[in-house]
């Protein structure tokens, strides 16, 4: 495809209550959103990179800096999505802008041929169970209450944030009041050292599915010492960047189970490389999430229904975050949400509230 010019367009997404982890808390969403415009269609991308850099070293004011400096000028003047990847290649790092500019090229191709991104990425289901995240919370009474709110809107698992000083008790609280048939896991966001374990070893008894990136980032052998301490499998999220460290990560056995971002790993052609890899394997994937808005989750969805996602992911509806979201709302069905069927993302923004949620729009022609 010829791109004759890409938007970069912000908005901003104010969450229907703060989300609180061990590295920050969320209030609104500054979200960089990407419109790639060719003769036949227009995809969209979503960049998940937050505010600051807490999570990852990327932020969302530097995605878009290195969008216009140097992704878009690195671009052949034909291209489609394997295009982008092995032009981007030579750029180190920038993953998350990678993915959103890489997403919205396919997007289009998509669109313009007529395909799901289902289709194109080997969906086998044609809808995908959801779990929700649960930030920290100022009391364990607050995260009872929240909790049992989202197991009655239907939500099939429940992802616990942690971090030192709030690990052991709210989860036994949790597993007291809504017993042990409720799928429950935590997510330690790099919280903890390896001088942990003896706590972390605590949480082996309430029958957890997985504890997630309880080391560093950039540690997988004490995370492979860790996993020898634990009967608690541990999943890895930041320390996977690529399909080259998940099969680092299952070598040393530092891990059973991945958590897929698209974002984190520059982008869906990536996320199905490492399916893939950890499908071979015997590893369990299953699908993260960045509080995505019904851009990223429609996309997020579509990767969930591939056959190696065998545990419910972070794709939770789209009131879970947004009391409005800027395409038609992802609503929880039984537990579950639909795959979209239609071409590319088989979503759309909404006009009237898409122009209401941006603070600026910048057009950058090509070619």
């Amino acid at each position: 495809m010829k791109i004759t010019g890409v938007e970069l367009r912000r908005i901003a997404m104010p969450l229907v209550a703060p989300f609180r982890t061990s590295f920050g808390t969320e209030h609104e969403r500054d979200v960089l959103l990407v419109r790639v415009v060719t003769p036949d269609a227009e995809g969209w991308g979503e960049c998940v990179a937050m505010s600051e850099p807490l999570y990852s070293s990327e932020y969302v004011d530097g995605a878009a800096e290195v969008i216009r400096r140097f992704l878009l000028p690195a671009l052949p003047d034909n291209v489609d999505a394997y295009g982008v990847s092995r032009a981007l290649e030579p750029i180190k790092g920038h993953r998350m802008a990678k993915a959103a500019l890489e997403t919205a090229v396919l997007d289009a191709q998509l669109r313009a041929s007529g395909e799901s991104f289902g289709q194109f990425l080997g969906a086998t289901r044609d809808r995908v169970p959801c779990g929700v995240s649960v930030g920290i919370m100022d009391s364990v009474p607050q995260l009872l209450d929240a909790v049992e709110g989202y197991l009655d809107e239907g939500y099939v698992r429940i992802k616990l944030k942690i971090e030192p000083g709030w690990d052991v008790e709210p989860v036994r609280a949790v597993r007291e009041r809504f017993g042990d048939d409720v799928l429950l896991q935590v997510d330690a966001n790099a919280a903890y050292t390896l001088v942990d374990a003896p706590q972390l070893a605590k949480l082996d008894a309430f029958g957890l599915l997985l504890i997630e990136q309880p080391l560093a980032n950039d540690d997988l052998v004490q995370h492979a010492e860790l996993a020898t301490r634990l009967r608690t499998p541990i999943c890895l999220d930041e320390s996977i960047e690529s399909a080259e460290h998940a099969a680092a990560a299952i070598s040393l056995k530092a891990c059973s189970i991945v958590n897929i971002k698209p974002g984190r790993i520059g982008g869906y052609l990536e996320a199905r490389r490492i399916h893939d890899l950890c499908r071979a394997h015997g590893v369990a994937v299953w699908c993260g999430g960045m509080l995505e808005t019904g851009l990223g989750r429609a996309a997020n969805v579509a990767l969930a229904a591939l056959p190696g996602f065998t545990l419910p992911g972070d794709t939770s509806g789209s009131r879970r975050y947004y009391a409005t979201d800027i395409t038609a709302p992802f609503e929880l069905d039984g537990g579950h949400l639909t795959v979209p069927t239609g071409p590319g993302l088989g979503v759309d923004p909404v006009k009237e509230i898409l122009d209401e949620v941006t603070t600026s729009t910048e057009w950058i022609p090509l070619g």
